[in-house]
This record gives C-alpha cells, structure tokens and sequence, in this order.
C-alpha cells in the first residue's frame, strides 16, 4: 500500500459544484510546521514546496487551505501560490474563513460578516488568483451562519467565489445556508475516534443531496491539529496487517467507505506519508473489516 505508483484516481471522483476532484485530496494545515499553526517548529520551505509538487505528480487536484494556515515563519497559502503557480487548469483550491489570527500568530476575535471580504481577498493575494474556487465559511459557535454565509454569497455573486461550502455545522446550520445560496461542501471533524450523531445525520443528508462531505482530522483522531495518533486500537492494526498498509491508510479507506460523496483531505509536510495517504485511495476493506471498523466507531465518545 505504500507504492508510489498508485494515485489519487484510484480513488474515484466527485464534484464540488461544477469541478470534479479526485475524492483523495490533500490538506495544507501541516505543511507550516512539524504541527498546525503555531505549534512545533516551522517547516522546510523547499520540502514543502516540494511536497506540494509530489502531490500533484500522484494526481491530487483538491487542496484544502486557508489564510490563517500560518507559522512563525511558514504560510500554507503562500507555499501553494510558490510550488504551483501557475496553478493547473483542473486543480481545484478550497479555502476557509471565519476563524482569525492576528500577525503574532495568537486567534483573535472571529470574523465579524462585514471582515469576510477582507478574509476573502487576503486568500486571493496570497494564492495569487482572481477568484477562490471553494470557500468555506467555519462556524466559530454562533447560533445562526446566516449573516456570515449571505455575507459571502454576496462575495459570490460579486465573482470573487465560484462556490460555497460550510463547515463543523449541524443540520439546521446546513439548511440555513441552503436557503441563501447553494452549498457545495461540508467540512466537519469525523473519523473512527469521533462519534457525533449532528455530524452523522449531516453525512447522511449530504448523500442524500449529493453535497461533498469532507471529514477533517479523519487520520489524525484524537491528535488533531498537532497531529496524527500513535494510539491505534488492536481492530485498526489488525486490519492494516491483513493488508500490509499503515493504520493511517486503514484510517482513510474507512472514512472513504462510508459513502462515494465522503472525501479525504490528510495533510502532511512529509514526502513518503504523502505517497501513503495517496496510495490509502486503493485500499478496499472488506465487508466483515468495515463491520469490525463501525462496531469500533460506536464506542468513541
């Protein structure tokens, strides 16, 4: 499962509106630092650069970044716009607004509706583009997204936003949205150490409408923006035996299972996890392993 020939078809595709991705995609957070942010220590600015690349070389064409994906010394956005641009015609970026942090790195207050323009065009001068593809609008706990997400989808109408998605949402969020502008995605935590029965009724509707649900922090579990899990449960490595892949691999074909409009965005700032991550898009578990993999699920809190 490890093969550096296997690439991100294997995994079969999706559309975001009217773009299609290959459902393996990669996530930009960790390519900053040897953890999100401001955690760890910065990356090395031409192993990124060149991670970036390999990931287009195995077929990656969704990537799932944002302004805020910073370190000390290290901007996701900037090392996308260095190692890519000009960006390829079928490359699909997908950025996130919301959430704020100031120059010194630390979060600040989120973003109020009237600050997403500003969100918006600080992710277009650092990707170097005229128009985002996919923007996320992250609820940061407020009860309603309607004032924020018509926010952007006047941004949308204005051009400067092809499509819109949400993310970490309940079902109402979902539909309040909906009622505004069309929603293309939907971001939520989701993966075998997790269990939310909001988040789980949202996969469900997203299959239903045919919207893309793209689970984040599905290999990471409980390590989450400081990176994957070292602790993996005897069901998971069991399963990653029998077909000689990683658990991290067994991670992302589970998530990948539960539905052919489930995506994957891992990250990583590491060349051979990246080839792996890739390569998890080939892997089929079988009936009874996905079996063993749910029943396993339904005891995380």
């Amino acid at each position: 499962m490890t093969s550096e020939t296997i690439t991100a078809d294997a995994a079969g595709t999706w559309t975001l509106g009217d773009l299609t991705v290959n459902r393996i995609g990669f996530g930009a957070m960790r390519l900053t630092g040897s953890a999100a942010f401001h955690l760890g220590t910065p990356s090395d600015r031409k192993r990124s650069i060149a991670v970036l690349r390999r990931a287009m070389e195995l077929g990656v064409n969704h990537i799932d970044t944002a302004a805020f994906y910073f370190s000390s010394m290290r901007s996701a956005n900037e090392l996308i716009n260095s190692a890519l641009s000009p960006y390829a015609d079928d490359l699909v970026i997908v950025t996130k607004v919301g959430p704020y942090r100031n120059y010194a790195g630390e979060w600040a207050t989120s973003a109020r509706p009237d600050d997403l323009r500003g969100h918006v065009e600080e992710n277009l001068r650092q990707l170097g583009r005229d128009h985002l593809d996919v923007v996320n609008l992250r609820r940061m706990g407020q009860d309603s997204i309607a004032e924020h997400f018509g926010a952007l989808a006047e941004l949308r109408e204005a051009g400067l936003i092809r499509h819109l998605g949400v993310s970490d949402v309940e079902p109402r969020h979902l539909a309040e949205a909906q009622a505004i502008a069309p929603v293309v995605c939907v971001q939520n935590r989701f993966g075998l150490d997790s269990r939310n029965p909001g988040t789980d009724e949202v996969l469900r509707i997203c299959g239903e409408q045919g919207i893309a649900f793209v689970p984040f922090f599905a290999i990471a579990g409980e390590g989450g923006s400081h990176g994957a899990t070292d602790g993996h449960d005897e069901e998971v490595l069991a399963v990653a035996r029998a077909h000689g892949a990683t658990p991290a691999q067994v991670r992302l074909a589970w998530t990948l299972a539960q539905g052919p409009h489930v995506l994957a965005i891992p990250g990583t700032g590491n060349p051979d996890h990246l080839a792996e991550n890739v390569a998890a898009g080939a892997l089929r578990l079988t009936d009874e392993e996905r079996e063993t993999l749910d029943s396993l699920r339904q005891k995380a809190g």
